[in-house]
């Protein structure tokens, strides 16, 4: 065959399958076959160091929304590559803690590791899904009650996403707004206001608004009730001593003695009474 003035050799199947025969069963290619496989061993890390990297929280079962959760999970795994259904329950053991580790031993037991993840997934949600109102009724009654103000408006935030996530930016503005003291409130200018980064940067500048006041509570607290000097110990002589005259001692000793005299100038005239009326008499 020529091609552009130049003969070009035929090749048949049969002598591209002995080739390729030959250059496989070549020591060289195998030992380089081999190192190829090696690095990609190395290059290919444990479920234990790709869950490190997962941006989630471990679930406790109180914590945040189950079935939230479960969507943040299945992302992460679908983000490290982690698609095979043991793979996901394995990387699933390690970001459950409390009684959660407990659940998952007795799947463990019930379906093993060689099982669906679908079925992992449902009795999941079964289990630990919120069907009541508790946890939106503790979200919207939320307020801030003390402590730094930026804290408060993300642990809110955080309370209202976890309860429904497509929740308008706008609306979870106000909700946070509402849980805020007015004198907060008085000075944050509604219209400016339009994502929650906006409401998070104004509340940070109005953190020493909170503090001042926590000082000002505390400096009342500290001032101790001025101490006034016993009257009746300064007249005694008996030293300067710091009580009430009321739970005085030597005051109810005076008394006391006061009463005994009176008893005494009592009975002397009764008796002078008597002594008279049985002189007249005689």
């Amino acid at each position: 065959m020529i091609f552009q003035d130049q003969f070009l050799e035929e090749t048949t199947q049969e002598q591209l399958s002995c080739v390729s025969k030959k250059y496989s069963e070549d020591p060289v290619v195998k030992i380089l076959e081999k190192l190829v496989e090696g690095q990609q061993s190395k290059e290919k890390k444990s479920v234990k160091k790709l869950a490190e990297r997962f941006v989630i929280e471990k679930f406790d079962g109180k914590n945040t929304n189950a079935n939230q959760w479960m969507n943040v999970f299945e992302n992460e795994c679908a983000r490290f590559d982690i698609l095979k259904d043991e793979e996901k329950i394995e990387t699933f053991r390690l970001f459950l803690e409390k009684s959660c580790t407990d659940w998952y031993s007795s799947m463990m037991i019930k379906l093993s590791l060689h099982s669906e993840w679908s079925q992992w997934k449902s009795s999941f949600l079964q289990t630990y899904a919120n069907k009541g109102w508790a946890s939106s009724k503790y979200a919207l009654s939320f307020k801030y009650q003390s402590g730094s103000l930026l804290e408060y408006a993300m642990k809110k935030e955080k309370l209202l996403l976890e309860i429904r996530k497509t929740i308008d930016e706008g609306t979870l503005i106000d909700i946070i707004a509402a849980g805020l003291p007015d004198y907060i409130t008085d000075k944050l200018n509604k219209e400016e206001i339009i994502h929650t980064s906006n409401l998070f940067n104004e509340l940070g500048k109005l953190e020493h608004l909170v503090t001042r006041k926590k000082y000002i509570f505390k400096k009342k607290e500290d001032t101790k009730p001025i101490k006034e000097k016993c009257s009746i110990c300064e007249k005694l002589n008996k030293g300067i001593r710091y009580h009430s005259e009321d739970s005085c001692w030597f005051k109810q000793k005076t008394n006391i003695e006061k009463d005994k005299k009176q008893i005494k100038l009592i009975n002397n005239s009764e008796l002078e009474c008597e002594l008279q009326c049985e002189d007249q008499k005689n």
